[in-house]
């Protein structure tokens, strides 16, 4: 990706700010002067920043404002431990609502349109993100947030909901219900805006079909606004993001250099205009490509692209909207007495819903298994915030390897 002088000067702005913020960018850029990065081949000198230095600035070490112009927090979902806060100013907040915004527009969502929100609120950033896009457009926001199903499919009916906004396994648990009931005749559904989780083409093709609707991806993370910071149109070439706010670069991941445009390889992302924690180089461990320049979109928009997102670089799953590592699920069988080391997870999708099934092998007597089952249930549920299948198996059940084991199998895609 190329870098223009205003991006340049940006980039020089936001280390300015950082370092005089005197927080974790000031000890991790420390020594490094803001005046010498005069060149894209300079920038890319400037250290990366991950998740892990995200987690160690906890709570407020990010933040590049002062406490009295924080004016919200947010916080990434679905993991263990140490959590992510992210600080945002009034101006952060206008920004995220100005990206949304202009997803939508790419959508091809109007003022005119009724905007059904099922993603979640509170502290993560999806339900109102997607409510804020709507207000920022003019459109009516049907906040809902996730569940009541039977709920959702009445306010469709009776709101006359044009857009639907929800993860791929919500939309699609919709649309088989909707199915069911019989009630598609009287749904006005035209679009649907699906975020938080990669999904195959097979449930693209499921949503879009059994619900009649155009879908649209958007992209985002909560240490970059949220979701709204990239979007596909009409002609799903890739997803539009905007470079006026974000500037992203594709690297290596194992050695870190940065790739020519349209090689794979992991999205690092500095942000521009943040207020309240701004991110210079940041790892987000998501797989992608930059679209090359010479391959323009036929919507004939001039906003770069990045593919849609192929995976990560770590092993992680998302079931229920929560992320999942391996190492999750070692630390939950490593609390357990009884439980052996060896284990396997299996993921499904089935009647509209993730079914997660872990084998553990164990050399409890049977007749205890039962309880050992129901005590690994609950620590996945306290621990994780996943309901799960427990198979408690005899040791050396489960397949050995002389290389690296494969412990999860998703088979939703």
């Amino acid at each position: 990706m190329s870098m223009n002088e205003y991006t340049l000067n940006q980039i020089k702005y936001q280390l300015k700010r950082v370092l005089a913020a005197d927080g974790f960018y000031a000890h991790k850029l420390e020594g490094i002067d803001p005046d010498s990065i005069n060149s894209k081949e300079d920038f890319e000198k400037l250290p990366f920043s991950e998740k892990a230095d995200l987690r160690d600035a906890y709570p407020l070490g990010l933040a590049a404002v002062p406490d009295e112009e924080i004016v919200r927090i947010h916080s990434s979902s679905g993991t263990t431990g140490t959590p992510v806060i992210i600080p945002y100013t009034k101006k952060d907040v206008e920004d995220w609502a100005e990206l949304f915004k202009r997803c939508y527009e790419i959508a091809g969502i109007t003022p005119k349109d009724r905007i059904q929100i099922t993603p979640g609120y509170g502290l993560w950033t999806a339900g109102i993100g997607f409510q804020l896009g709507a207000e920022k457009l003019g459109a009516m926001a049907v906040p809902m947030g996730p569940g009541n199903t039977a709920k959702q499919i009445q306010f469709m009916q009776d709101m006359e909901s044009t857009v639907l906004c929800a993860t791929s396994s919500y939309a699609l648990l919709l649309a088989e219900e909707i199915e069911k009931r019989g009630v598609r005749k009287k749904i006005h559904l035209k679009k649907g805006v699906i975020g938080s989780e990669r999904w195959g083409e097979k449930m693209r093709a499921r949503i879009a079909n059994e619900l009649g609707v155009e879908l649209y991806d958007i992209y985002g993370l909560t240490e970059v606004y949220g979701p709204g910071i990239a979007i596909n149109c009409e002609y799903n070439t890739g997803m539009h993001y905007f470079d006026d706010y974000l500037y992203f670069e594709i690297i290596d991941p194992k050695t870190g250099e940065v790739l020519p445009d349209g090689e794979l390889g992991e999205l690092v992302i500095t942000t521009l205009q943040k207020e309240g924690a701004p991110l210079i180089r940041y790892r987000t461990h998501d797989l992608t490509r930059i679209i090359p320049e010479n391959e323009p979109c036929p919507c004939g928009r001039h906003l770069p692209r990045i593919d849609v997102i192929l995976g990560r670089t770590d092993d992680m799953v998302k079931v229920h909207g929560v992320n999942m590592f391996p190492g999750q699920i070692e630390d939950v069988l490593k609390q357990v007495e009884g439980t052996s080391s060896e284990y396997q997870v299996f993921i499904d999708h089935q009647n509209g819903k993730d079914k997660v099934t872990v084998f553990f092998e164990t050399a409890v007597p049977k007749e205890e298994r039962k309880d050992l089952e129901k005590r690994v249930k609950e620590h996945f549920k306290s621990m994780i915030n996943i309901g799960i299948v427990p198979m408690a198996v005899e040791i050396g059940d489960l397949p050995r390897s002389e290389k690296k084991s494969t412990r999860v199998y998703d088979y939703r895609y």
